[in-house]
Formats: C-alpha cells, sequence, structure tokens
C-alpha cells in the first residue's frame, strides 16, 4: 500500500521548544541537557536519564507524565505510546493533523535525543541469549525513526558527537534548527537503526546457525574518512562493525601519519596471515605487498624471523606491511627500521623499540592487543554488480586436518613441519598460490596467476632473483618444500616445481588426474602429501 504525500513544503527553520531525551550512552547529555534548557526547551526523559539529569538539577519531566501511563514490563513499554509518537509524527501545517493533537492532547517534539541499548557490545561481548535478546532496543529507533521520517518539523540527534553542531546551530538561529541539518541528522538516525538491525540479524544468523538467511544485512560506523580509496579518484571510508577481532579495527595508533585504504587492506592480510603462528611456541613474521606475502618466516626471535622473511623477496618487501607475532623488540625493531617500510602491525611494542621506530616519524605502528585467532567463525563479504557474494570466513587450520601421504616415500620430519608452515603461507596467498619454503621461512612465492604452473615458475624465478641479490650461488628453492593451495590438474606444474629443486609438495588433492601427478612425484622421488582442504584466495 502506498501512502500519497499532502505536498507541504517543510519551513526551513523551526524553532526547537520541547526535547525529548532518552540515551543509553550517556556521554555529555547533561551539559547538553543543560544548554537546551537554558534556552528554555521544554525537557521529557525515561527512566534512567530522567533520574541522571534531576541528580544533576536540570529540570526534567518524567515521560510516564506525559503518557500519563508508567513504566511496565521491566521497562520494555515505556515511549510505545500516541502521546509520544503523535507528538514526533504530526505534519504541524496539516490541519487534520492539528485537529487530531487537539483532540488528545497531544504537544509536538521538536527535538529528539536518543542512542540505542548497547546491542553490538553486548553481543561481540559474549553475552548469553538470554541477556542479548533484552539489549534489543524496541523504543529507542521506533521513535528514531519516527522523528527521522517527520524531519519537516523533528531533528533527531543519535550520537553524542551531534551534541555541538546542534548547539551550534541552535545559536546561530535563535533557538531553530535549519531544514538542511534536520534532512542531514534523518539520514544518520535511518544508518544508525538500519546498522543496528543488521547486527542483531547477523546474530540470530549466527546462533541459531542459518547459513543463508533470505535477507542478508551488513553495518558499520565510520571509523576514518579516507584521503581516497585504491586511486585517488576514488572516495573511500572505514567502517567497523563492533567485532572485538583484532587487527586493523581494535588497533592503538602510535605513530605514524593516518592510513590509507590501501594500507588498511595490506595491513589486515598481513595481521591475518601471522596470527596463523602461535606465539607461544615461535615467533613469526609476515612481509606484505599489495594483500600477497613477499616472504614469511619463522625463528628463535622476531629478528631473525625477519631477516628470514625480508630474504625471500628483498626488492618487493620495499615500502611493504610487516607484521609480528609477538610484542616488537628493539632489535626486531632496528632491522625492520633498516629499509623503508609503510606499517608495523604488532600486539604490543616494548618502550625501546617504540623509541627505535620514532626515528622514523611516516613508519605507522600499530598495536592489536593480542593476535587473531585462526579458527574464530565469522563472515566475509564482496560486492559484485547488483549484489553481494557473502560467505564463511576461512578458518580452516592445517593442524586440524588429516593429513595423507599418498606417495611410495614419506616426508622426513623437517620436511613435515616445512610442508605445514608452506600451507599456512598459502591460505594467504592470491589464487593460484605456490609457496616454496625451507627451514620454515618462505623461499619463492607466486601468486595471482591464471596458470598454476605460472605460478610455480614466478616463485622459483623470484628465488633465483633473491639468490643473485644476495651474492650468487644456488637459489633456495633447491632442498625446499612447495604448497600449493588447490590440486594440480596436470602434472606439469607439479614438474616445474620439481624443476625447481622441491623434494615434497603438499596440495588439497582432488583432481581426477591425481594418480597422473602421484606418479609423476613417484617417479622423481619426491614425497606428497594431501591435505583435503582447498585454500582459493581470489
Amino acid at each position: 500500500m502506498s501512502v500519497s504525500a499532502k505536498n507541504i513544503p517543510a519551513p526551513d527553520l523551526v524553532p526547537v521548544r520541547r526535547a525529548l531525551i532518552s540515551v543509553s550512552d550517556k556521554t555529555g547529555i547533561v551539559d547538553f541537557a543543560r544548554a537546551l534548557a537554558a534556552r528554555e526547551v521544554a525537557l521529557a526523559s525515561t527512566g534512567g536519564t530522567a533520574a541522571l539529569l534531576a541528580q544533576n538539577e536540570v529540570g526534567v519531566t518524567d515521560v510516564s507524565q506525559l503518557t500519563g501511563f508508567p513504566e511496565v514490563m521491566d521497562g520494555r513499554v515505556k515511549t510505545l505510546h500516541p502521546v509520544v509518537h503523535g507528538g514526533l509524527l504530526a505534519i504541524r501545517d496539516d490541519p487534520e493533523h492539528r485537529a487530531a493533537m487537539d483532540a488528545h492532547a497531544i504537544k509536538p517534539i521538536d527535538l529528539v535525543v536518543i542512542n540505542l541499548y548497547p546491542f553490538e557490545d553486548v553481543r561481540f561481548g559474549g553475552g548469553d541469549y538470554a541477556t542479548t535478546v533484552e539489549n534489543i532496543d524496541i523504543g529507542g529507533p521506533a521513535m528514531l525513526r519516527a522523528a527521522a521520517k517527520n524531519h519537516a518539523y523533528v531533528a533527531v540527534v543519535t550520537d553524542p558527537a551531534d551534541y555541538a553542531r546542534v548547539l551550534a546551530a541552535l545559536e546561530e538561529n535563535n533557538g531553530a534548527l535549519p531544514y538542511r541539518l534536520r534532512q542531514e541528522l534523518a539520514a544518520k538516525a535511518y544508518a544508525r537503526t538500519a546498522a543496528y538491525d543488521a547486527a542483531i540479524s547477523q546474530w540470530f544468523a549466527g546462533t541459531l546457525s542459518i547459513a543463508e538467511p533470505e535477507w542478508r544485512a551488513f553495518g558499520g560506523r565510520l571509523a576514518q574518512v579516507m584521503r581516497y580509496g585504491e586511486n585517488p579518484h576514488q572516495q573511500a571510508g572505514f567502517y567497523t562493525t563492533g567485532e572485538k577481532r583484532p587487527g586493523v579495527a581494535t588497533v592503538r595508533q602510535v605513530q605514524g601519519k593516518q592510513l590509507s585504504y590501501n594500507n588498511i587492506n595490506d595491513t589486515d592480510a598481513a595481521f591475518e596471515l601471522v596470527s596463523e603462528f602461535d606465539p607461544r611456541k615461535s615467533a613469526a613474521v609476515a612481509i606484505i605487498k599489495h594483500a600477497n606475502p613477499c616472504g614469511v618466516a619463522e625463528g628463535g626471535s622476531l629478528a631473525e624471523a625477519y631477516r628470514k622473511a625480508l630474504a625471500c623477496d628483498p626488492v618487493s618487501a620495499f615500502g611493504g606491511i610487516v607484521a609480528l607475532n609477538r610484542p616488537l623488540d628493539a632489535e626486531a625493531a632496528e632491522e625492520i627500521a633498516k629499509i623503508f617500510t609503510e606499517v608495523i602491525i604488532a600486539p604490543d611494542a616494548a618502550e625501546d623499540a617504540v623509541a627505535v621506530i620514532a626515528t622514523k616519524k611516516n613508519l605507522r605502528l600499530l598495536l592489536a592487543g593480542s593476535v587473531a585467532d585462526p579458527r574464530q567463525p565469522g563472515l566475509s563479504a564482496k560486492t559484485v554488480a547488483g549484489g553481494l557474494l557473502v560467505q564463511t570466513r576461512d578458518n580452516g587450520v592445517i593442524d586440524d586436518l588429516e593429513l595423507k601421504v599418498v606417495t611410495k616415500r614419506t616426508p622426513s620430519e623437517q620436511e613435515m613441519a616445512d610442508l605445514k608452515f608452506a600451507f599456512r603461507i598459502a591460505k594467504h596467498v592470491k589464487s593460484n598460490a605456490i609457496v616454496y619454503a625451507k627451514e620454515l621461512a618462505t623461499v619463492g612465492i607466486g601468486a595471482g596467476q591464471m596458470s598454476r604452473v605460472d605460478s610455480a615458475r614466478i616463485a622459483a624465478r623470484k628465488a633465483q632473483d633473491a639468490a643473485t641479490a644476495a651474492g650468487g650461488g644456488e637459489p633456495l628453492t633447491k632442498g625446499s618444500v612447495v604448497a600449493s593451495d588447490a590440486f594440480f590438474p596436470f602434472a606439469d606444474g607439479l614438474l616445474s616445481a620439481i624443476e625447481a629443486g622441491a623434494t615434497a609438495v603438499i596440495q588439497p588433492g582432488g583432481s581426477m588426474r591425481d594418480d597422473e601427478v602421484i606418479k609423476a612425484a613417484d617417479e622423481h622421488g619426491i614425497a606428497m602429501v594431501f591435505t583435503g582442504m582447498r585454500h582459493f584466495r581470489h
């Protein structure tokens, strides 16, 4: 059913004489309410907010006095009343609406100040089912939506950050608010309720294990306006969802200039990769360029791991992102600072390490608090023309897989350790992915090629380039192992890896020609392990 408009023009300026305040986040609300009261704005409020204002000697009327009906059902019902919603929705210049207001003693509400129950905090904070449900706000979104719809006459504020802006507009316009501001506040209110409902729907889908709900919604809050997107002609913003996963959305930036769109994208890729390595077992470092690793290694210390990672591709590492799975120490900081680096992200940093990085004023240092859990479930989304592709996070971990040796030769203990290491990396390399590794360090990475054979060849060539840059000698792929993110459809990719010097290979298996590939491995005396899990990354 459609509703016809009455084509009543909205006034430019609307005086604010009555305001309704009901906030969960009470940051700055006392000062804001006091400033409104100083302008002789009549204030009405609900339970907790009304009590806080009264305690601070701000004159306020409880909403129950307006409605003539008390808060009931543990506060679930307090503002869902015609006196409230009539005051919000009435078209002031419509004679029929005015007559209805007069007949039912409904007074107009010119300003609504509401923020919502902290559902997102409770959801991501581990609240139980009943507690989470109880933090679904009903009256708040209803009032926000009503006020936003009637922005021709009502201003709606849902963010404490806007209090100063509203007070400035009241001062500038002799106690009135302009139409453009009311429009912008209305748009923000609808975005807020949309994100709020998206969080609720996502929680329900996850809690009830509904893999593909009929309707899927995502929402987030603007954390940063970017100078531009991937390229200077593109606009961009960084939005956070409230998820508490350690990473770029939760970091504390110690120093350095503002992160760019590409910085955030690459830093996320770097920290997700290095989080695959348990900091209790080893130090690990990942160097990322354009969302692909150009070097990853484990070591007895971060400095050792960094040197090993850098040796894989020192040319590409220039201007890259460095991620660590342990707190940054001074020794590692000094190593990293030797070449131009855009970002360092680590769980924490020692004071002397911070001092080292401080000598590089443009180097961003980000502290995430801890590493992320690679097994944690979640969702990832990608836009396509006219829609969204949504899938669960790739939280497969090599340690949880049942590995199967399919060749006559079984990998040695060192080969098996390197195979597992290489497969962890392949999960984070753009497909088609080939990763050569030796002694828990990458020695060649081939990424993003249309042919797996080309990935194998590129990785081997880059290993040769690194060897040449280091002063000559054989490339480190000699005697290495190799990981493939997906099966070898033909034996040619495997043969390229063998030609580069690989002695063992790990891959998902599952090709129609697995027997052919296994036969080729046996003919060349190399070991092959199947994981049963593919890690395509597009």
